[in-house]
């Protein structure tokens, strides 16, 4: 089968980076998808510049492959009637595209079908290549999309051209009113003029030329390699922010990395707000000289030029523009202090009140929290100043011009004002972690903040009703959870969560808490992802509401679930929870040994009581019980537990209930799948 190169360019519009690098993942695999679906196979390379989506293949089939179809039709009872063609036989015939001596008979499922075998020749290039190209090209998901001219169809930005070869021939398409044509544009420095193109290799050429690097990895390693130059020519550190250099990637057809400076004086603004300035508004890289922020910044150009001083002094001037802003909302903002009041002006949630309401209710939810949890008074002192305050940086116009900073600013202009440095940092670790993988406080202060944070917008958003559903969760309250868990663990704060909900209720308006407590305890699936989900089931069915505590037990648990015995194990003890389910386990499971009649219930007793349950780690008792499998072995092969006897019947009932109520105090095992 003649194989050859095959070559597709779309020519956009400037491409907005953010949007299409979160689609950049799926286009090639989209592309391959619909390929397949027609019969071709290959090995493609993705290329992107912020102008062109190019794909390419070194080995392309000129034509899709043959397939071979096998035919199923009606049951021959159906098709036939005396001998005569019904409308089913006729309509078999008339769908496939059939002649009658191509069809024959065969058994499926019992009965004797009208069956044939078809070869579908498959079809060039050249027929099918616009048909698939649009389909993909409508496959890609970029968020919000443009229409241009008089069109219906949209997408990312309006395409300019296309282009598509196999080998040195032209193929024709048609995408969004743009007919292909044999040329592409270097970079817009280098010229406006098109560039010929009539085979792959001579598109790549050519682009090289006119200032484009296509590949997007070459682009990536020409900005490393020339910050790394900078750094040793220089002797700075630059900061590589993985999203913003695929970002820059993603913006540059010839990039080159640059060295600019901004006065020394504006590094008296927090660090945080030079580098989120520089970041965010200019696509800068920060630079470090001794772990320290330098007044300097690493810009990457997309000049096609020889002399860079007027692009950096361009920059600079931006940036000075942006900083000297940034000071004179840093300076004002020092003037007034820290102050909560204007927060009854800024309404937080229809129903919740306005801000400087939430404040009050975090403040009780920490009071309560800190007696929970026994804090010592200074702890619970520091945590109060804190939540008081905690929001009051939202009304800063440096928080205000960069919302990203809230917590950040209100730490600095906590420690302006001399306040305790426990109290500052835990406004800023109130929204910590901000994801997933996000940094935790490191201070028990600003642990009781966040956790009381999420505590107030999870039960007030409850008690609306506004309850995540499906992938909806506006308010971010499955992170919420997950926070509020995670700072759970990380201290080790014991705390009863459905006592802690309801002590709390009395601020909202009235819900089923069990929904906000079955809601908290669902996220620890998503959070011990990699753990049998049957174990955490089992683990809160013991009826355990302590967070910290069920981490511990689901830890445990699954250590024994892990190994190669537990098969074995589980059994037994799935007989010790089926014995036990008509066992009323809140009685006092009273034993009496004069009733035992051999030594079997005696050695498995003697083993039971030999444990102390009582002071032991979970990892301790689950061992221990699953170390009594021998014995209840034993026991259950020699012993008839439903005995004639009604007394000794009910001992040896309690004699096994023991076990499992002791096992149901780390989880109920029954519940686990293996």
């Amino acid at each position: 089968m003649t194989k050859n190169e095959f070559l597709l360019e779309i020519r956009t519009e400037e491409l907005p980076a953010i949007p299409f690098l979160k689609e950049v993942g799926n286009i090639l695999p989209k592309w391959l998808e619909i390929l397949s679906k027609n019969g071709f196979q290959a090995d493609f390379e993705l290329f992107y510049t912020p102008r062109r989506i190019t794909l390419y293949s070194k080995n392309f089939c000129e034509k899709a492959n043959d397939e071979e179809l096998e035919l199923w039709g009606p049951p021959v009872a159906v098709a036939l009637k005396d001998g005569v063609q019904t409308k089913a036989y006729e309509s078999f015939l008339s769908k496939n595209s059939l002649l009658p001596d191509e069809v024959l008979r065969a058994e499926k499922d019992g009965k004797e079908c009208l069956y044939a075998k078809k070869t579908v020749i498959g079809k060039n290039i050249k027929e099918l290549i616009n048909e698939i190209v649009n389909e993909w090209l409508n496959t890609l998901h970029f968020g919000k999309s443009m229409r241009w001219g008089s069109l219906a169809e949209s997408f990312i930005r309006p395409i300019r051209s296309c282009l598509a070869l196999y080998g040195s021939t032209e193929l024709e398409i048609e995408v969004f009113g743009v007919k292909s044509g044999g040329y592409t544009y270097g970079h817009r420095q280098d010229s406006f003029e098109p560039l010929r193109v009539t085979a792959p290799k001579e598109y790549f050429e050519k682009l090289s030329e006119a200032g484009v690097m296509l590949s997007q990895k070459a682009r990536r390693d020409k900005v490393l390699e020339d910050i790394r130059r900078i750094e040793e020519k220089e002797g700075i550190e630059v900061e590589i922010d993985e999203d913003l250099l695929s970002e820059v990637v993603a913006i540059t057809e010839y990039p080159t990395a640059l060295l600019g400076s901004f006065d020394k004086e504006f590094l008296r603004v927090p660090p945080e707000v030079i580098i989120t300035s520089m970041k965010e508004n200019q696509r800068y890289f920060p630079v470090f000289v001794g772990g320290k922020l330098s007044n300097a910044f690493i810009v990457v150009s997309n000049a096609f030029i020889e002399d860079f001083s007027k692009v950096i002094a361009g920059n600079e001037r931006v940036l000075k523009a942006r900083l000297s802003d940034a000071l004179f909302f840093y300076d004002n903002d020092l003037k007034k202090g820290l102050s909560a009041d204007g927060l009854a002006n800024i309404v937080f949630v229809e129903g919740l009140g306005t801000l400087l309401d939430k404040t009050a209710r975090e403040t009780q939810i920490v009071e309560y929290l800190c007696g929970a949890l026994a804090l010592s008074n200074d702890e619970k002192q520091k945590a109060l100043e804190a939540a008081k305050i905690a929001k009051a940086d939202l009304l800063t116009e440096v928080v205000y011009e960069f919302p990203e900073l809230q917590g950040v600013m209100g730490r600095y202009y906590a420690l302006a004002e001399k306040r305790d440095e426990a109290v500052a940092e835990a406004i800023k670790e109130q929204y910590m972690p901000k994801g997933e993988d996000g940094e935790l406080p490191k201070s028990v202060v600003g642990a009781v903040l966040a956790t009381a944070v999420r505590l107030d917008s999870l039960m007030g958003l409850f008690s609306l009703g506004m309850i995540p559903s499906g992938s909806k969760d506006p308010y971010a309250l499955r992170r919420a959870a997950i926070g509020v868990i995670k700072n759970l663990i990380h201290f080790a704060l014991k705390i009863d969560l459905s006592k802690s909900l309801s002590a709390l209720a009395h601020m909202y308006k009235g819900f089923d808490m069990t929904k906000l407590e079955d809601f908290v305890f669902d996220r620890l699936y998503q959070l011990f992802s990699d753990i049998n989900p049957s174990v955490i089931t089992a683990v809160l069915a013991s009826g355990d509401k302590d967070i910290v505590s069920i981490a511990e037990k689901i830890e445990s648990l699954s250590s024994f679930v892990k190994k190669s015995e537990f098969k074995e194990q589980f059994s037994t003890f799935k007989r010790v929870a089926n014995i036990s389910k008509d066992v009323d386990l809140n009685s006092d499971l009273a034993i009496n040994t004069e009733l035992f009649e051999n030594d079997f219930e005696t050695i498995l007793w003697a083993a039971y009581i030999h444990n102390d349950y009582v002071n032991a780690s979970y990892y301790e008792v689950i061992s221990a019980l699953f170390a009594l499998k021998p014995q209840l072995d034993a026991f259950f092969e020699n012993c008839m537990v439903n005995a004639d006897d009604e007394k000794i019947r009910t001992n040896r009932k309690h004699l096994v209930a023991r076990i499992y109520k002791e096992f149901l105090s780390v989880a109920d095992i029954k519940e686990i799948t293996i």
